[in-house]
Parts: structure tokens; C-alpha cells; sequence
């Protein structure tokens, strides 16, 4: 009874993954569509702003939650129908919120289970994972080589906790949600998501990833010299 009420919450998010691919809703959400109905949206937004707001956070938690691969299109339409600030806004919490959500579902199926049968590299690998967690989540949220659900779980399976998890990925998917949100305003213009971003601004990000890194690897260089004496 204890494992099915484990795994239960991780068998309804999979459960609704394969309905969300299944029901056809996945084909509704692309950069085609929106462009042909934004006309309406924007109509749709003027006449109820605060419960379009709220339905558009409800949206990204779910889909966040579930890994569904729409999250960029997601933000482009927000930055679109809400402006860089509302936008903004209104995606960093759905983001935060959905992620948030799968990290509690991921830590008490997988993280658990993992835990249970680890051996002693895991725990090493926990260890320094729970004591520099601000720098390393900070890192994988600023850099834009990891994918986003990847990283919503990951962190789960050590010893993260949450409030630092919380924390990490509300502030380091902001510069990124900015940018998008920003270029999402001229919607009506991008004819490909591969085309969003420069790399000179990928590069930034990188960068500002590696500097939130530096506490972290100067505490652990710091330790070691300890160690040694």
C-alpha cells in the first residue's frame, strides 16, 4: 500500500503525458497556430486580463509539470499577449510552480526508491549536491545547454531541499524568460523557434551560469585544502 501510494502521483503524471500526445492537444500548441489565432487571443486577453493571466499560469503548470515540449512556444505567447513585464512575470511563476510540482512527485517515487538501494558514490554525490545546492542549481538554470525537465528532476533525486530548489529555479529562469518574453512580442514576425535566441546571447547566459558556479568551486577548493592539512 505504502509503494502505490509512492508512485501513485508519478502514474498520473505519466498517465496524463500519454493523454496530453494522445487527445491531439499537443498539435493545438505551436508557433503556426498561435500566430493564426493571435488576433483573437489578444481580443480574448482585453476583455478578461487577470483571469487570462491566471489560466495562462495554469497552463504553463501544467504543462511543466508534465515535460510537454511546449514550454518556448508557451513563452513566447506570454510575452506576446501580456508584454515583457506581465509576461514575464506570469511565466517565471507558472514555470517555477510546475517544476516545483514535478520535483515533489519525482523525490517521493524516484528519489526514495534511488535512496534506498544507493551505495556509497550516491551519497557522496548527495552529499555535495545538498551542500552547494544554491550553486549548482543556479548554474544548470542559467545555462541553456540543460534541458529544462531534466533539470526539474535531477535535483530530486539527491538531497535538495526544497525551499533552496524553489528558490534557484525562480530566479534563475528569469534573464532567460525575459529574453524570450521580450522577442515574443513581435510574434507575428518569428517564423522559427531555432532562429530566437544569438548565440552571443547563449554565450551570456553561459557565462553568467559559470559565475553563479565560482562560490561553489572556491568553497569546495577551499575544503579540500583543509582536508589536506
Amino acid at each position: 500500500m505504502n509503494i502505490l501510494k509512492r508512485f501513485l502521483p508519478l502514474i498520473l503524471i505519466v498517465g496524463l503525458i500519454a493523454l496530453a500526445w494522445g487527445s491531439g492537444v499537443m498539435d493545438l500548441v505551436n508557433l503556426e497556430t498561435i500566430k493564426a489565432q493571435r488576433g483573437e487571443l489578444l481580443s480574448l486577453v482585453e476583455a478578461h486580463p487577470v483571469v487570462s493571466v491566471l489560466a495562462f499560469i495554469g497552463l504553463y503548470i501544467s504543462a511543466v509539470a508534465l515535460s510537454l515540449p511546449i514550454a518556448t512556444v508557451l513563452t513566447l505567447l506570454g510575452g506576446f499577449l501580456f508584454g515583457r513585464w506581465i509576461g514575464t512575470f506570469a511565466i517565471v511563476i507558472g514555470a517555477t510552480g510546475g517544476a516545483t510540482l514535478l520535483f515533489l512527485i519525482a523525490r517521493s517515487a524516484l528519489g526514495d526508491t534511488l535512496r534506498e538501494k544507493a551505495g556509497g558514490l550516491y551519497n557522496k554525490v548527495a552529499s555535495n549536491m545538498e551542500d552547494n545546492a544554491v550553486g549548482y542549481m543556479l548554474f544548470m538554470r542559467l545555462v541553456p545547454l540543460f534541458p529544462f525537465f531534466l533539470v526539474n528532476i535531477v535535483p530530486a533525486l539527491f538531497n535538495v531541499r526544497l525551499m533552496p530548489y524553489v528558490l534557484t529555479t525562480l530566479v534563475g529562469i528569469i534573464p532567460g524568460t525575459f529574453v524570450y518574453a521580450n522577442v515574443g512580442r513581435e510574434l507575428g514576425t518569428i517564423e522559427s523557434l531555432g532562429d530566437l535566441v544569438s548565440p552571443s546571447t547563449l554565450m551570456a547566459f553561459t557565462l553568467l551560469g559559470f559565475f553563479a558556479l565560482i562560490p561553489t568551486l572556491y568553497k569546495q577548493m577551499k575544503e579540500k585544502k583543509c582536508h589536506k592539512k
